[in-house]
């Protein structure tokens, strides 16, 4: 097992170095003048020049990719023009916050999203089934804004049980955190929902029909031992694979729904330097929701590797 961690660690570095290699090429894919963007329309020479030496765009570009990575090397990822602080304390003030938020949806992809799949599986062709599957290809397919907008309207105008939007700190209060996460949460979670309920589905289905479940049932073990003991178990392998992928994509979708929700987190932070251009904060926002999303998928490959060990093993 440490053989194969230590090739998968490896093999993980260089997408690492792209990234953060594409993350600095911001700077230079950018049409125009960056320092120009940054310092707006009215910015003299002099302005604009000092600007360009404060950013290093005066180098050529390789030394600059080189001082990238001696930043990065010293965890420095710059400074933010609007902000005036560290791009690195910005983001670590707000990431709690993000990493909170897909920590929850995807917990709620999961729970919802399994316990679909294994219904429609022990049900298949049914109604159950049909309803199941139903509802997983709803989520699957409505926007996540839009989602959120009705969940706003409903939950929170409506029905009064939820507010609006904002951000409660765990630590300041437990129960005014799950109110604030629980609706933006849910929103991110439910595209996820469909894509386990289906890979859940697939997977049991495949599992049933092995002959150590019939010879379970044939031994006469209730029913739900044999779903959940025996065959859930073995179905959960590529679901835990898919579950790297969903967690990606949660975090893509974190940017939209912070913003809807009003929640200060990193994607908030990365659209709103969007908007006033601040190139060194969507550097370094880019840079870690890639390498978290790197380290979450190699954390999953290992977690894959541990429970079949065929993997580890090369396939023997």
């Amino acid at each position: 097992m440490l053989k194969y961690a230590s090739g998968r660690i490896l093999a993980a570095l260089p997408v690492l170095l792209l990234v953060s290699a594409l993350s600095f090429a911001i700077v230079w894919v950018v049409p125009g003048d960056v320092a120009s963007e940054m310092a707006g329309p009215t910015a003299s020479a002099e302005e604009l020049e000092r600007l360009r030496e404060r950013l290093g765009l005066t180098r050529p570009w390789h030394e600059q990719l080189v001082g990238w990575y001696a930043a990065l090397a010293r965890g420095d990822l710059g400074e933010s023009i609007l902000l005036r602080q560290g791009v690195g304390e910005a983001i670590v003030e707000r990431l709690p916050v993000t990493l909170g938020l897909t920590f929850l949806a995807l917990v709620i992809a999961l729970v919802v999203g399994t316990a679909l799949g294994v219904l429609a599986a022990v049900r298949v062709g049914k109604t159950a089934d049909r309803a199941a599957m139903g509802a997983a290809l709803i989520g699957f397919s409505v926007p996540d804004f839009w989602l959120g907008l009705v969940f706003i309207y409903v939950f929170a105008v409506q029905l009064a049980w939820l507010p609006t939007g904002g951000y409660v700190a765990f630590g300041d209060d437990p129960l005014g955190w799950a109110r604030s996460m629980v609706l933006p949460a849910a929103t991110l979670a439910l595209s996820q929902i469909g894509l386990f309920a289906r890979m859940t589905r697939a997977a049991m289905l495949e599992v049933l029909r092995q002959d150590y479940i019939r010879t379970a049932r044939a031994k006469g073990m209730p029913s739900w031992v044999v779903v959940i003991r025996h065959a859930l178990r073995n179905a959960l392998i590529p679901v835990v694979t898919v579950a790297g992928i969903a967690c990606g994509v949660l975090l893509g979708g974190a940017v939209v729904i912070e913003s809807v929700f009003s929640l200060p987190g990193v994607g908030r932070l990365i659209v709103g330097a969007i908007q006033r251009r601040d190139y060194p904060v969507i550097q370094g926002g880019l840079l870690l929701t890639a390498t978290i999303f790197v380290v979450v998928n190699l954390l999953v490959d290992l977690l894959y590797a541990w429970l079949d060990p065929r993997i580890r093993h090369g396939g023997r």
